[in-house]
């Protein structure tokens, strides 16, 4: 039975590149992958049995974990390069100052009103943390969650600025820390500056400099657009994974809190939908341009990992100079994240304030709670369960209980699927709207 599964999946992966072939729409075919393995894993937990699916979910998980792995792969080199070529094709530095305050203050912004989203769906859907039973997979994660509050208790806000500047920019390239690209791109900044600062100098010098870090990006570019090539047999089979391994008593269970967290990530949609009308930008033009994107956003669950897709739609579908496409995915995969550090913690926080005697809908609480998401939006690791840390930053700053954190552990797949679809939207949004404000198109 596991050999007929796998000749089925091995099938299904040559109809994806035959498809991809005929077409050339990379759009198209991740979209039917994304369907297809969907289906397939829905069949497959119904049809089989457990260790059966574990079995063959070993194998189906080389395909997808391994074109994750090799975006991981590419994103440092990709952010250090990439920001490097884009400062040093800037005409001053001060270029650099602009760029980065548009794009942060479009995520944080995005971020304290995706929080005010997210306290407005805990009240219309009356949704609260008393009741809720904790089984053998929520009493595990109560316990991983207490096991990480060491990392935030003594957790300031200089302290996470500070962690920002790398000591050692060689291990930050190997990604050591959760600010690691955050790191890479203040140490690319940085040597991007000095070149622009010999240019000035030495003419000859700064092109020749110029030169040697552009044909670096193209090569690294070239590995980019080769690995971004799998991206549909990638997406085909972490769909499989999910809907194989999705337990559907904890979504009925949990159902309600399901739909308020999603019908929250289309909200802020909108608004992202919004600010880009208003900036003279044709939303629905730009949503079918990104979808792709989204797509595989929203299958692997790492906004880091969707960094180099990110940045090649917003320089090649979207317009955005490499300067600001750079600069608002990768700030974008830490900083601002609408969905994981913005809706997911309030949403939480809101949910357990009555547990403790705390009226979380009085303006004050409020106020208090959404500039606190926003603050600690800084910093969250845009990998699979970043929200969890999110919102142990957030609850431990309101003096809330941790502990039930972990009560919504067996939906969090599903639920971080959309978070993350949302947050890298964020970051495509800012740097689109960045591009259209500061005049700079590519």
């Amino acid at each position: 039975m596991l050999l007929i599964i796998l000749v089925i999946f091995a099938l299904a992966l040559v109809f994806l590149g035959y498809l991809y072939k005929k077409t050339e729409k990379l759009g198209q075919t991740v979209f039917i992958g994304l369907l297809l393995g969907l289906g397939a894993g829905a069949l497959l937990q119904s049809l089989t049995e457990q260790d059966l699916i574990t079995s063959a979910l070993d194998w189906i998980n080389l395909v997808g974990s391994g074109y994750v792995r090799l975006l991981q792969m590419i994103v440092m080199p990709l952010v250090f390069v990439s920001i490097l070529s884009a400062i040093t094709r800037l005409n001053q530095a001060s270029s650099l100052g602009k760029i980065s305050f548009s794009v942060l203050s479009v995520l944080l912004i995005t971020t304290a009103i995706a929080a005010f989203i997210g306290i407005i769906m805990v009240y219309m859907f009356g949704l609260t943390a008393e009741g809720l039973v904790a089984g053998e997979r929520e009493l595990a994660a109560q316990a991983k969650v207490l096991g990480r509050v060491d990392q935030v208790s003594n957790l300031t806000i200089p302290t996470m600025l500070l962690s920002f500047i790398p000591k050692n920019p060689f291990a930050e390239l190997t990604g050591a820390n959760p600010t690691s690209i955050i790191s890479t791109v203040i140490f690319a900044a940085f040597l991007g500056v000095a070149a622009l600062s010999l240019r000035k100098e030495d003419q000859t010098l700064g092109e020749r400099i110029a030169q040697g870090v552009e044909t670096l990006n193209k090569l690294v570019s070239r590995l980019v657009r080769f690995v971004i090539r799998l991206t549909p047999y990638g997406v085909f089979a972490l769909m499989i994974k999910i809907a194989a391994t999705s337990k559907w008593t904890d979504i009925l269970n949990l159902g309600t809190f399901i739909i308020a967290s999603y019908v929250a990530i289309i909200l802020m949609f909108i608004v992202h939908g919004v600010l880009l009308a208003f900036s003279g930008i044709n939303p629905i033009d730009y949503f079918k341009k990104v979808m792709p994107t989204l797509a595989f956003a929203f299958s692997s669950r790492s906004s880091a990992a969707t960094i180099p897709l990110n940045i090649e739609t917003q320089t090649d579908k979207l317009g955005n100079t490499p300067a600001i496409a750079n600069f608002s995915a990768t700030f974008g995969a830490t900083i601002g994240q609408n969905g994981c550090a913005g809706i997911y913690p309030a949403m939480v926080a809101v949910m357990i304030a009555p547990t403790v005697g705390v009226d979380p809908f009085s303006l004050s609480y409020i106020a208090t709670l959404v500039l606190v998401v926003a603050i600690s939006s800084f910093g969250i690791a845009g990998v699979g369960g970043g929200a969890t840390f999110a919102a142990i930053v957030v609850l431990s700053t309101l003096n809330l209980p941790l502990e039930l954190v972990g009560l919504l552990i067996s939906i969090e797949p599903l639920i971080d699927m959309g978070r993350t679809a949302l947050n890298v939207n964020g970051a495509m949004t800012a740097g689109t709207l960045s591009s259209k404000w500061l005049k700079l198109k590519n």
